[in-house]
């Protein structure tokens, strides 16, 4: 998957939404035809959605375009996807996920319709967002499911899905929510997946309380946010974009080892650091993931 640092939630039946997404800088954008779209209004946000991938696709936007269709228990799934799997479509945010078993199930449906429209094998993601207890408990088999899932989502956030689900209280300092979102990150890291989504912050006022929230889940290992107002990009953008002091510290660190290594030494004194190749690779990491994120903006 690309180096999303931003995700950005759009309503489906709001046609000129996108378009602010798009402005706000977010790297995606969720077009969603689950929570926040009416039960009245499902069949027309489809042809929405529809007509607004068509539309940034024949733009040729920069961002990422994925659809949060409804989830497979209510129903309407099925309509979803045959009306959205166009091409300009990055994937699916899937929602409700229960079982690894019905991963499968949704790609196959996915695989036929790609098949049908004329689409490159395989070229629609699958994010897999856990809300269930179900899912929850079985992350690493969800996780293992299809070779079309991108990424998961550690979801968060007070009075919802999880929450509910597992009856905890939500804060801001998160450690209710600690081991659900370690084990998600192990979970990803465990199937190849380096690019873990946190979310998600629901006080769209509170900057500060939203940039901590998103530096404590980068430090667990997220890369990157989902996010429900456009000014939460900008915050999102810089934190989960390696500082350019950062990256220039690993570059020395990289030219310390390799010249250390010339010499026929394994392991150097670095700046006060004892440094070895695993010390290199994290850094050559760090690297690649700014070269992905600057590369992602062109």
């Amino acid at each position: 998957m690309k180096p999303y640092r931003s995700m950005l939630f759009v309503p489906g039946h709001k046609a000129d939404w996108a378009d602010k997404a798009i402005a706000s800088g977010a790297d995606a954008i969720i077009l969603d035809l689950e929570d926040s779209v009416p039960a009245g209004e499902k069949g027309q946000a489809r042809k929405t959605v529809r007509d607004t991938i068509d539309r940034l696709d024949a733009a040729n936007v920069r961002a990422g375009v994925w659809v949060r269709p409804n989830s497979a228990d209510s129903g309407l799934m099925g309509a979803d996807l045959e009306c959205v799997m166009t091409r300009g479509l990055d994937g699916l945010f899937l929602p409700k996920v229960f079982t690894a078993r019905e991963v499968v199930g949704i790609d196959a449906v996915v695989s036929h319709i790609e098949k049908r429209e004329g689409l490159e094998p395989a070229s629609i993601g699958l994010i897999i967002t856990f809300e269930t207890a179900a899912s929850m408990a079985h992350c690493e088999k969800i996780a293992a499911a299809s070779p079309r899932i991108a990424s998961l989502l550690g979801a968060t956030g007070p009075n919802a899905d999880v929450g509910r689900e597992l009856g905890f209280e939500f804060t801001p300092e998160g450690l209710e929510t600690l081991y659900l979102r370690s084990r998600i990150v192990l979970a990803c890291r465990a199937n190849g997946l380096h690019h873990p989504l946190a979310g998600l912050w629901q006080d769209i006022a509170d900057i500060a309380g939203f940039r901590r929230f998103a530096e404590d889940n980068r430090r667990l290992g997220y890369r990157g946010i989902v996010l429900i107002h456009p000014s939460h990009v900008a915050p999102a953008n810089e934190v989960f974009t390696p500082t350019a002091e950062n990256v220039e510290y690993y570059r020395r660190m990289i030219l310390a080892f390799r010249e250390a290594e010339a010499q026929g030494s394994a392991a150097v004194d670095f700046e006060g650091q004892h440094i070895d190749l695993a010390h290199v690779k994290t850094a050559e990491g760090v690297i690649e993931l700014a070269r992905a994120v600057a590369e992602n903006q062109k």
